[in-house]
């Protein structure tokens, strides 16, 4: 009898919601502009700040909710030094029968995320990331200087892509494209992150980067060191049943692909790598409502070694461009940015996603929802973490690498977030996030050799879905 009252309880709580997700939507057609200030806050970049310009054509709205072609133009702005400039094309109908997407992002960061390589088998010393922290407000000793810079390097990185995807069958479809890149690596510059800095929290000179640790114990090579031109090939296939693209409910989203980068297509450090992606969207209550919401992602290297600076990445095709950063808000939401590198790398997202009110207003379709969420990833395969001999290392240097080694774990195991969100959605594309995360390690007992390792979690600011 309980059972039967909390069950009649809860349908009537949620019949209001049930009745406005059935209310028919607006159709929405020909040209809708989108133009909106870019106001974000993402831990590992800074606050973001600047402007971004939607451009969806609807044609005569018989694909409605998805478009014809779309434009997206940014140009941001992050506290923390880090400049993002895109420009995106997306179109289904110019060429029939094939969608054509192309991308140009260009980024500066002056201090971006660098933890080392294979996950915990790097080890993050947060007890003097706290004590540095402490010292800002607490006892100013010079010798607990801001820590933080330690785990930064500067990166200059422009993408370019032109991908082209035709159907085989309804849901089947194949991917080919061209990808172009250009990275410029290097120490984080002390003169910018010191400005404006007490004396008594300055990074000091005499204290190297992770980054400059790991170039002088041979753990990154001298020919990858400061980055260069990628130029590959690849080739995928993708099967796709998703009932809608922006806000899927129903349907699998699979695709696997294999990207060529050789040394006669111009790429100064050639590289082979693969991707296999596979996302479910389950409606567990019809119309939008209530959905289980999954995906698994393998990124593997073929052979025994692959540039630094290509390895954090998701690989997608289509209108969206790679993520970088496996931790963040575009992979693995609550997890430090770059925490986890490695040759192979396995990762899952989880998200149970409710629509509590759909309505109308200003002749736009308008949503609601909240979200919670847990997402992992690990390195299968790590990078050769070996010292590469005396010819890269003092004795001194030969030491520290020792020290630093003996602190991290053997090999890596899953990094494990947890967290929720909420999402306003308008027309079924343009979507507004807010989401916290938070690493499971952070919850350790702090005897626990993993405790605090993934960092103290994010909230995030963001537009989207993550997939």
């Amino acid at each position: 009898m309980r059972r039967r009252i909390l069950l009649s309880i809860l349908l009537s709580a949620l019949c209001p919601f049930l009745a406005r997700a059935q209310k028919q939507d607006i159709i929405k057609t020909g040209l809708n502009f989108g133009p909106l200030p870019v106001v974000a806050l993402d831990p590992d970049k800074g606050f973001q700040y600047g402007a971004l310009l939607n451009i969806y054509d609807y044609g005569d709205g018989s694909s409605y909710p998805n478009y014809n072609s779309k434009w997206y133009v940014e140009a941001s702005f992050f506290t923390k030094g880090t400049q993002q400039y895109v420009v995106s094309y997306d179109n289904k109908v110019l060429i029939p029968g094939i969608r054509w997407s192309s991308a140009v992002m260009a980024t500066i960061e002056k201090a971006m995320d660098f933890y080392g390589f294979n996950g915990y088998q790097s080890w993050y010393d947060q007890e003097r990331i706290a004590l540095g922290n402490a010292n800002k407000k607490g006892p100013q000793d010079p010798a607990q200087f801001i820590y933080t810079p330690f785990y930064r390097n500067s990166r200059v990185q422009i993408l370019a892509k032109t991908d082209f995807i035709g159907k085989i069958t309804d849901a089947l479809s194949w991917e080919a494209g061209y990808h172009a890149s250009w990275f410029k690596e290097g120490a984080v510059d002390r003169t910018s992150i010191n400005k404006g800095k007490d004396d008594y929290n300055i990074y000091p000179d005499s204290q190297p980067t992770l980054f400059e640790l790991y170039r002088k114990w041979g753990l990154i090579s001298d020919e990858e060191a400061e980055g260069g031109f990628s130029s590959s090939i690849r080739l995928g296939l993708v099967y796709d049943t998703r009932d809608k693209e922006g806000a899927p409910s129903r349907g699998i989203w699979a695709e696997g692909h294999l990207t060529a980068a050789p040394k006669w297509l111009g790429t100064k450090n050639p590289f082979y790598r693969y991707s296999l992606t596979f996302r479910h969207y389950v409606p567990l209550v019809q119309n939008n409502v209530l959905t289980l919401a999954y995906r698994l992602n393998y990124e593997g290297t073929l052979g025994q070694n692959a540039p630094y600076y290509v390895l954090p990445y998701i690989t997608v095709m289509g209108d969206l461009y790679d993520r970088d950063g496996m931790g963040g808000y575009r992979t693995v939401r609550g997890l430090m940015r770059n925490r986890v590198v490695g040759l192979d790398m396995a990762t899952y997202n989880l998200e149970l996603r409710w629509r509590f009110i759909s309505f109308q207003a200003l002749k736009q379709n308008i949503s609601l929802a909240l979200n919670i969420f847990s997402d992992g990833t690990m390195v299968t395969r790590g990078r050769d973490m070996s010292l590469k001999g005396p010819q890269f290392a003092s004795p001194t240097a030969q030491s520290d690498y020792i020290e630093y080694i003996s602190k991290g774990a053997k090999h890596d195991t899953p990094h494990i977030t947890a967290g929720v969100g909420f999402r306003f959605i308008m027309n079924e594309n343009f979507v507004v996030a807010v989401e916290y995360g938070a690493p499971i390690s952070r919850f350790y007992g702090k005897n626990h050799p993993l405790y605090n390792q993934d960092g103290p979690g994010a909230f995030y600011i963001n537009t989207g879905y993550l997939f």
